[in-house]
């Protein structure tokens, strides 16, 4: 027995990139940054170090939450399978590519930052319904 499972909790460095395949399906990439922090021994510095992970959804439902509501500096937490790819670059050379896949089955992403600002930013600027006006709770419009 095997298993091919990786959980990460970070940071998108920039907006995720929607593509769609031949036949129609989206899928969505981004770059998630996770961090480490300690302090130098010999120095007392404090050290940082930042891994990039390249992450591809495929699952249609986690796309339509990704387009929707996931945009730079989102912190998400994110369960999926390794998996290295090779494909071949404009000059013909041969590259591999590691990162991790979120599929219809055992993928998760929870999106862990809070979305009021969001919902509250659409509602003033778009007027989508997310949220009542700012005068809406005013005393005029209390029944009572």
């Amino acid at each position: 027995m095997s298993i091919n499972k990786v959980i990460i909790i970070g940071n998108l460095g920039k907006d995720p990139e929607i593509r769609q395949t031949k036949d129609g399906k989206e899928i969505a990439n981004f770059s998630i940054a996770t961090s480490e922090s300690w302090k130098d021994k010999s120095t007392g510095e404090k050290k940082e170090k930042t891994e990039w992970h390249k992450i591809s959804i495929f699952s249609q439902g986690l796309v339509s939450i990704v387009k929707q509501y996931v945009k730079k500096g989102s912190k998400l937490y994110i369960e999926g399978a390794l998996q290295t790819r090779k494909w071949t670059d404009d000059s013909g050379a041969e590259k591999y590519s590691t990162e991790i896949v979120l599929k219809d089955y055992n993928s998760t992403l929870q999106i862990l930052n809070s979305m009021e600002k969001e919902l509250d930013k659409h509602s003033t600027e778009k007027g989508n319904g997310y949220a009542p006006e700012n005068n809406y709770f005013s005393e005029e419009n209390i029944p009572f």
